[in-house]
């Protein structure tokens, strides 16, 4: 795993969290509570979730690559890679 995967992740969650309605359907959409997202941000499950979450819908996933000055590809990629898929087909 890439460190700048993890640091990708958590920056994309701030983009995340800035807006309620779509932080709100992150913890819905991964069954996490804010209390268990505080806990686990250290947990490499968790950021590859987080950056699946933006890879799953993709409005938010290109919003979020031009928020962060990525390529939505390279989100995907961290995403697949947090995740252990990486070399898989997504």
């Amino acid at each position: 795993m890439n460190d700048g995967d993890e640091a990708l992740a958590l920056h994309a969650l701030g983009w995340i969290l800035a807006d309620e309605p779509r932080a709100e359907r992150l913890l819905g959409m991964t069954g996490l509570t804010p209390e268990g997202l505080r806990a686990s941000l250290g947990q490499r499950a968790t950021l590859g979730a987080v950056l699946s979450f933006l890879a799953a819908h993709e409005p938010d996933l290109v919003a979020c690559a031009a928020a962060l000055d990525r390529e939505p590809e390279t989100l995907a990629a961290a995403a697949r890679r947090l995740e252990g898929l990486e070399g898989q087909d997504a």
